[in-house]
């Protein structure tokens, strides 16, 4: 899959409650979330990104709460991937069940900045900044994890697993 967009720049440590604020998560509808994404470190944030940019952010993006709407409100807010040094380890998961590509590559978030323009081809694991004619690497998701995203996440894929093995539940 090949994915290309706007890079938005983000700090170190953007946890899950600057992703969506915990005062929205008394609704669990993904639109509702998305109006709310990133607002409290950038309250015009939704009204700037277009469907298919790409955050690009420092160490241990995610941390915080375990909850499944950081990611949620990021992908229907049109983010198409995240970009990080390293992610906090439930916001991995969680982003990977919500069917959310994620790549870790500490090369593309030092040389980037914001605006630039990304192609990431997720099955060769390459990360090309058009804007400065340069290629990096980033880490390659497992054959296995890569179907769960591009199956729209954990849910739609075992849904299509059940129903390919002929397994009704």
């Amino acid at each position: 899959m090949i994915i290309k967009g706007k890079v938005w720049k983000f700090k170190d440590n953007i946890d899950t409650d600057v992703i969506i604020p915990a005062r929205y998560l008394n609704t669990t509808d993904p639109r509702e979330l998305a109006l709310h994404c990133m607002e409290d470190y950038d309250s015009e944030f939704v009204k700037k990104i277009n469907q298919g940019d790409i955050i690009v952010a420092g160490k241990n993006f995610g941390c915080g709460s375990s909850r499944e709407h950081a990611p949620i409100a990021l992908k229907t807010a049109g983010v198409s991937c995240v970009i990080a040094q390293s992610f906090a380890r439930i916001f991995f998961r969680n982003a990977i069940n919500i069917g959310l590509p994620i790549f870790e590559s500490v090369e593309a978030v030092d040389r980037s900045v914001q605006g630039n323009i990304f192609e990431i081809d997720t099955e060769q694991g390459v990360i090309k900044n058009l804007s400065k004619n340069e290629t990096y690497k980033t880490n390659l998701l497992p054959e296995f994890i890569q179907k769960i995203i591009s199956g729209g996440g954990l849910k739609e894929y075992v849904k299509k697993e059940l129903k390919r093995r002929k397994i009704n539940v």
